[in-house]
């Protein structure tokens, strides 16, 4: 038996649903109205998150949007609706800022008004404190003086009310007031001083408790023997445990199925990213999932693992393990992987991606904007050998396809599909009197007898600079074929 090393992966960015990539996105529809939304969750609880919202027509008259959380009993007392702004510029793109008071599993309402009538759609977005805001430098120093003038101040105040406040217009202090002044600008500087002091100690008492209320992943450790993966969550222990009370009751057996799955696995070798497995381990016991490998070359992995809670509230995993080969079992289900070039060849933008059978996958970038923090419809779609357009597309788990944006330092990590970046769990949680139909190209039931479409599209946003590879995975002819595609996002 071939000798396996494993080992657990921290520090891999913020692993909240995304690694890395906290902003949520959905392509759907409100009713007749098709909406791109872009939500930017606060990075601190209470915050403010940032909406913006594109139609695809210029019948809507008005959006407004509401926060309300997930689940419970406070989802069914909604506070008054905020008014979008229309941007004067591009009338069919409206920003708004709604503010979050609290950690957890949290919906983002929007109603719109316009030509066809109301119709709202809610999109779910997980809130967690992810950062403590620092001071600027420069503030810090100002404030800093500031506080010193206002302490003189003061204790000069008091030595001159102590010193001439009693003496007649034009009279000179004597020397026993003068030394009173003295004795008592003393103890005012003492009881200044000590009033800061026990502020700053106030003050950092709060800041280390707000810093145990900063979001920390579930910890999995992977375990590898033979062909068998094991994965065993724990949720945060210890000291931790004071932790925001939403999260710290997390349990790690009550997730909900996504696409019939209760992990969706992304496998990845590192730091090449020319290997690709989307595999979906089962749940034994209470936070254990076992997946059998399949053959895989020696060589360090990445894994990611998607997983949403009972409260719509979503997490990825994240593990390394490294091996000196495993000789495996053939994928069945939805399980496959793909394989592509190392990210070391053609760096930069790629925009055709070989697949094995002589067909290609492309990227169609026209008219694409490669920014940062720019909310983007990423457009796919099958040639031929000769260049004919694949029309032979099906649907692979429910969807159109499936798509996984990754950053070869591997801070980032997102699991998008043509819906957008959200779990669908949580947005069945979300819109329970919706249709998921309305969501593009989605079918949970697999039963849809609409013909797919020859293009597969994900809306989605690189949330910084740097070199990124694109994994898309297309159904075609009742094989899902992989594509893998480099982006280079500048500065």
């Amino acid at each position: 038996m071939r000798k396996i090393i494993f080992l657990a992966l921290l520090g891999c960015g913020i692993a909240l649903a995304h690694v890395g990539s906290p902003d949520v996105y959905l392509d759907g529809s409100a009713g007749p109205y098709s909406l791109f939304i872009t939500v930017r969750p606060p990075t601190v609880i209470p915050g403010v998150a940032e909406i913006q919202i594109r139609t695809s027509s210029a019948d809507v008259r008005q959006l407004r949007v509401t926060p309300l959380p997930l689940t419970g009993a406070g989802a069914k007392f909604a506070p008054t609706p905020d008014l979008m702004q229309r941007s004067p510029q591009d009338p069919q793109f409206f920003t708004g800022n709604l503010w979050i008071m609290k950690t957890g599993s949290w919906l983002v309402r929007v109603d719109a008004d316009g030509s066809k009538g109301k119709a709202e759609l809610s999109v779910p977005v997980p809130a967690v404190a992810t950062s403590i805001k620092k001071m600027d430098k420069p503030l810090g120093v100002l404030l800093l003086i500031l506080m010193l003038i206002l302490i003189a101040g003061v204790v000069s105040i008091v030595g001159a009310g102590v010193r001439e406040a009693q003496l007649e217009p034009g009279a000179a202090p004597d020397a026993k007031r003068r030394s009173r002044a003295r004795w008592i600008m003393g103890a005012t500087s003492a009881l200044v001083v000590a009033i800061v002091f026990l502020g700053n100690a106030w003050w950092t008492a709060e800041a280390n408790s707000y810093s145990r209320n900063i979001y920390r992943p579930l910890q999995v450790e992977p375990l590898v023997a033979g062909n068998k993966l094991t994965l065993r969550m724990d949720a945060v222990t210890g000291e931790k445990r004071r932790w925001d009370n939403f999260l710290a009751e997390r349990k790690i057996d009550d997730f909900l199925p996504d696409h019939g799955h209760l992990m969706h696995l992304y496998v990845i070798r590192w730091p090449a990213m020319d290997r690709v497995w989307h595999l979906h381990p089962e749940m034994t016991s209470s936070g254990v999932f076992v997946q059998n490998l399949p053959d895989m070359p020696a060589g360090v992995y990445r894994l990611y693992g998607d997983v949403v809670h009972s409260t719509g509230f979503p997490e990825t995993v994240v593990a390394q393990i490294q091996t000196n080969g495993i000789q495996g079992t053939p994928l069945t289900g939805d399980d496959v992987g793909g394989s592509g070039p190392p990210i070391g060849l053609n760096s930069g933008n790629t925009t055709v991606s070989e697949l094995p059978d002589g067909y290609k996958m492309v990227w169609d970038r026209q008219n694409f904007t490669n920014k940062a923090n720019r909310s983007i419809l990423f457009k796919f779609h099958i040639e031929t050998p000769n260049g004919a357009l694949a029309r032979d597309l099906g649907l692979y788990m429910g969807m159109p396809g499936h798509a996984a944006f990754v950053k070869t330092d591997g801070t980032v990590f997102a699991h998008v599909h043509p819906s957008g970046s959200i779990a669908m769990p949580a947005l069945a949680l979300a819109n329970p009197t919706e249709s998921m139909q309305n969501m593009p190209g989605m079918d949970m039931s697999g039963s849809s007898t609409v013909a797919p479409p020859t293009e597969v599209s994900f809306p989605f946003g690189f949330p910084k600079p740097g070199e990124y590879r694109i994994i898309v995975q297309i159904k075609r002819g009742g094989t899902v074929e992989t594509g893998m595609f480099n982006a280079m996002v500048p500065e």
